[in-house]
């Protein structure tokens, strides 16, 4: 903050006037020296406020135009920072725009490329064509040539058309033949899907027939546990059954020995078969009915 001058001034010749002779006593000099020593101490203090005045001019000069300058360099800095700001947004807003027409550039670039590819892709797929179109001209030539053959030999086809037409009626009933193979086979995959259902379906009758035998094992365990108490009766009757077969055994024995011996009296194959018992005894009854009948026809005509 600045001093006013005349404060200033002030405190400078308070300090004058108390550096002046300060062990001298004032009192002891006579007025008229007195009076000039004051004199000529305010004029040492004009003199003094002056030189200093002047260099306090000079200082102020030069700090107003420091001032001024610092002023001015504010401004410009100040100029400075706008020109800057401006600059700054002006490059950002050019490297937006250099970045949207690089990307663009990038997406045309990209597009380009893909159509490249395409039609590179395209162009291969063309000539890949042409080279089987030609082949396949290189193959069918002998076939051009033995339909002229063929023609020359089948006089009732005027042309080569007539004789393409007739191989694609052929052809159609090819294919024909080959739908109706094609739906026989879905027929036959129906019926092999059924057959499938039908054999899942008997295994599970398996597979209930199967818990059914285990539960009818089960059932015959118990059933043998309860025959065990049987066993000694059946034993018992067993060996009594034994005896009468042997019994029976015998006795059919005998009928089939009578039954050949009457064969043998007869002078006639047997005609029955063995275990035919019955048979046996009826014919051998009615062999001795006949002999007992003969004997006494013979006994009456005696």
């Amino acid at each position: 903050m600045a001093v006013p001058w005349e404060e200033y001034f002030r405190l400078a010749l308070q300090e004058k006037i108390s550096l002046k002779i300060p062990g001298q006593n004032v009192e002891h000099l006579p007025p008229v020296l007195h009076l000039l020593e004051k004199r000529r101490e305010l004029v040492d203090v004009d003199r003094s406020l002056q030189a200093q005045k002047e260099v306090f001019q000079t200082r102020m000069a030069v700090l107003k135009q420091r001032w001024e300058q610092v002023k001015q360099k504010e401004r410009e800095l100040k100029g400075s920072f706008v020109h800057f700001d401006k600059f700054l947004q002006d490059t950002e807003a050019r490297r937006s725009r250099a970045l949207q027409r690089a990307a663009e550039e990038r997406r045309r670039a990209s597009r380009q490329e893909a159509e490249a590819l395409r039609l590179r892709a395209q162009l291969e797929k063309l000539r890949r064509e042409r080279e089987e179109l030609q082949h396949r001209l290189q193959r069918l030539e002998p076939c051009a040539r033995l339909l002229g053959q063929v023609l020359e030999l089948l006089p009732e086809f005027q042309r080569v058309p007539e004789l393409v037409a007739r191989f694609e009626g052929l052809a159609d009933m090819q294919v024909a033949l080959r739908l109706t193979e094609r739906q026989r086979l879905e027929e036959l995959e129906e019926a092999r899907g059924r057959l499938q259902q039908l054999w899942d379906a008997w295994q599970d009758e398996v597979l209930r027939q199967s818990q059914q035998r285990v539960q009818l094992l089960e059932r015959l365990e118990a059933a043998r546990e309860r025959t065990l108490c049987w066993e000694s009766k059946w034993i018992q009757i067993q060996n009594t059954a034994a005896a009468k077969t042997l019994l029976l055994g015998r006795t059919r024995m005998a009928a089939l020995n009578l039954f050949q011996l009457v064969c043998q009296h007869k002078r006639q194959p047997p005609a029955l078969d063995i275990e035919d018992t019955e048979g046996q005894l009826e014919q051998k009854h009615s062999f001795l009915l006949k002999c007992f009948s003969d004997k006494r026809e013979g006994r009456a005509q005696g």
